[in-house]
């Protein structure tokens, strides 16, 4: 399968297409590539859709420098290429701040999003900017950047390492060593998700939370689902917890998640089909 590109006016965003389908385009989370979607694309593409997984700006082998590494152009960018594909309106899985994204591009465009899957999502501002600068601050400088970035990307999977996962963390190290790549994610490390926070009482379309219950970067996955739920006043969002799961687990349960977001879908064409 080779790389396709979408240009847009700052530089190229990066996607595989495969299977026939329904149109599923999944976004992955800051500082991770489209492989993150390598064992749940397979089996989305089995049950019949057309899976399009994109590299974000500033990761992969997509363009590294942009102007602006924030939720609304990530958003944007989904908007972006789901026009370009011509084969709306989609549904869109986020990861983290991927996450937010799908909920930027949901708000913004409902005629192109049909549904979206948030995944460990961070899609509230989780609190003050020196926070967010902070974190920023620790990828600023490259050999340490990269190095904290791989222990960090680690402490994501607590139960269940996929067979690949040395390698894959490898690649993700080796990619956040060419040039720009680094700034990028400091750009996003420093986006405190304000354009989707504001955007998410305006979501009117399905709404699906995955989180995995050792996710660690939330003191609690239930409660920030609550939070979220809450906060999605326009719809009733579904929502499901991966036992033992972390911040990835479409990548480290595939099979449990897999079954989640099928069924989502399912529950959503059987909605539609009563109308």
């Amino acid at each position: 399968m080779s790389t396709q590109y979408l240009n847009l006016t700052e530089g190229k965003i990066a996607y595989d297409d495969q299977g026939a389908g329904p149109l599923v385009v999944c976004l992955p989370s800051m500082g991770d590539v489209r492989g993150e979607y390598r064992f749940l694309a397979p089996r989305l593409v089995e049950a019949g859709y057309r899976v399009v997984t994109m590299d974000v700006r500033g990761h992969g082998e997509s363009s590294a420098r942009w102007s602006d590494y924030t939720v609304g152009a990530w958003g944007s960018d989904i908007i972006a290429l789901i026009k370009h594909l011509n084969a709306g309106p989609a549904l869109v899985v986020g990861t983290s701040m991927g996450a937010a994204g799908a909920v930027y591009a949901a708000a913004e465009a409902p005629e192109l999003v049909s549904a979206i899957v948030l995944v460990g999502p961070f899609v509230r501002v989780m609190g003050p900017k020196w926070q967010a600068l902070t974190m920023a601050n620790l990828v600023a400088f490259p050999l340490w950047g990269v190095a904290f970035w791989g222990a960090y990307y680690r402490t994501l999977y607590p139960t269940a390492k996929p067979a690949d996962f040395e390698g894959y963390v490898a690649n993700l190290k080796q990619n956040l060593k060419e040039p720009g790549r680094l700034a990028a994610l400091r750009g996003m490390l420093s986006d405190l998700k304000t354009a989707s926070d504001e955007r998410l009482a305006k979501v009117e379309v399905p709404v699906h939370i995955i989180m995995g219950s050792k996710d660690r970067d939330f003191k609690s996955p239930e409660k920030e689902v609550q939070n979220i739920v809450e906060r999605l006043t326009a719809t009733r969002p579904t929502t499901q917890i991966i036992p033992d799961a972390g911040h990835y687990p479409h990548a480290e349960m595939p099979e449990a998640t897999a079954q989640s977001i099928l069924g989502f879908f399912s529950s959503i064409n059987s909605t539609s089909k009563t109308k």
